[in-house]
């Protein structure tokens, strides 16, 4: 998937109204099944999942505030986040001071609608810019939310692309909220555009790569409690959100700090504007992953983080937000953590009393000519001084502050040539 084609996935779901459970979330598994095959789980209302239970199923089919000419103020057909999800069903005639406990906006900007929800506290409520708030009169208003909230299902699904081995990395993206193409839909588009690539890829990758597209928090808690006796099959964990901003990446490292996953990503991220953050109890599903007593190495991937732009959670969150260029880097990067962690080895270096003679073994005459043969051959040496079986390719990475990349190849070249083995 190009950035073009990312950004066509982030319009054509941004229509879509989302929340923790329902048709709309069904919806978009749809689009997104149209890339990738699907596992899709239904989990009934009522099931307890670790210190939770699956709440009820939410669905709405229309909602409006309608002045005395029969207008309609504020309508959910013209943007869904005009609606605070989860309301229950509404059927009245109000004045506007009525009304006003039940409206909210953003009075510090004014022209934007905010994003709310009310998932476990049965309220009701519209959202609606500062500015048409101002423009209202006394009424009376006609309000109806026409939606239904009922037992139903949780839904979340889940694509695999099979790797050589069955220790697993896990991609985590929300698909809960509505009309918000950062916060969420970008998220989603890279998510499906990483698995193509990884599908598609010359070589079948090392570890087993699962997708998991679920609703925030309830959903990831809910995989959780579904999955307890496979945990240990995942070695590396990102969640990943805000993924289509103007901004610079930023990382936000997991729970313990110095996983596989924090180096891997960090070192991918270095020699680029970037920010690395460490953990917090807070921000998307990573922490119900890091929680105490399954302790994931779950790190989480955006540009700018959660609440970190004005647009956030507002409608100024809208396709035109996101870029293509955007979505494209942030790919970039992921392919390139992928790479490394498929890709990482460690090895024993079979010559270790004194520096082997290369150039007889044609591995300084076969870097001839290269651009980069200085770096090149400083990567050999670095492999061969630092793989003593306790060493990475990760680890001499980090040391060297050469690209993984170069490594990797120096590796492969002092293998073929009989002068390191792979030990791990």
């Amino acid at each position: 998937m190009t950035g073009e084609e990312m950004h066509e996935l982030v319009r054509r779901l941004y229509p879509l109204c989302r929340s923790i459970t329902g048709d709309g979330v069904r919806a978009t598994l749809d689009v997104i099944g149209e890339h990738l095959p699907l596992t899709v789980h239904e989990v009934p209302t009522g099931t307890e999942v670790l210190d939770w239970t699956v709440p009820r199923e939410w669905n709405i089919r229309d909602a409006y505030v309608k002045d005395g000419s029969g207008r309609r103020v504020v309508d959910f057909r013209r943007s869904n986040l005009h609606v605070v999800g989860y309301s229950v069903p509404v059927s009245a005639t109000m004045t506007l001071d009525e009304l006003r406990p039940h409206l909210h906006t953003l009075p510090e900007q004014p022209g934007l609608v905010p994003y709310r929800t009310s998932y476990y506290a049965e309220t009701w409520g519209f959202c609606l810019s500062q500015d048409t708030l101002d423009g209202m009169d006394e009424g009376p208003y006609e309000v109806v939310i026409d939606s239904t909230l009922a037992d139903g299902h949780l839904t979340y699904a889940e694509h695999v692309v099979p790797g050589s081995t069955e220790e697993e990395v896990m991609i985590s993206c929300h698909v809960c909220h509505p009309s918000l193409a950062n916060d969420n839909l970008a998220g989603i588009a890279v998510a499906v555009a990483l698995a193509l690539a990884l599908a598609k890829g010359p070589d079948r990758p090392r570890h087993t790569y699962r997708f998991l597209f679920a609703p925030g928090t309830i959903g990831a808690i809910t995989w959780l409690a579904r999955n307890r006796d496979r945990l240990g099959r995942i070695g590396h964990g990102l969640t990943l959100a805000c993924a289509g901003d103007p901004g610079q990446l930023t990382y936000k490292r997991s729970r313990r700090g110095e996983a596989a996953i924090d180096r891997a990503v960090t070192h991918v991220l270095a020699g680029r504007p970037h920010r690395v953050l460490d953990f917090s109890p807070y921000g998307y599903d990573e922490r119900q992953f890091c929680s105490p007593g399954f302790d994931l190495p779950f790190g989480s991937l955006t540009r700018t983080p959660y609440a970190g732009y004005p647009e956030y959670h507002t409608s100024g969150d809208n396709p035109d937000f996101v870029t293509p260029d955007a979505l494209a880097d942030t790919l970039e990067v992921l392919r390139q953590v992928t790479g490394v962690l498929d890709g990482d080895r460690t090895y024993l270096n079979l010559s270790p009393y004194g520096e082997p003679q290369l150039g007889r073994r044609g591995l300084y005459g076969s870097l001839g000519g290269r651009s980069d043969t200085k770096q090149a051959q400083l990567a050999m040496l670095w492999v061969l001084n630092l793989s003593d079986g306790r060493h990475s390719l990760l680890d001499i990475a980090q040391r060297s502050n050469l690209p993984f990349a170069a490594l990797r190849e120096a590796a492969t070249a002092l293998l073929a040539a009989g002068l390191v083995k792979e030990t791990a």
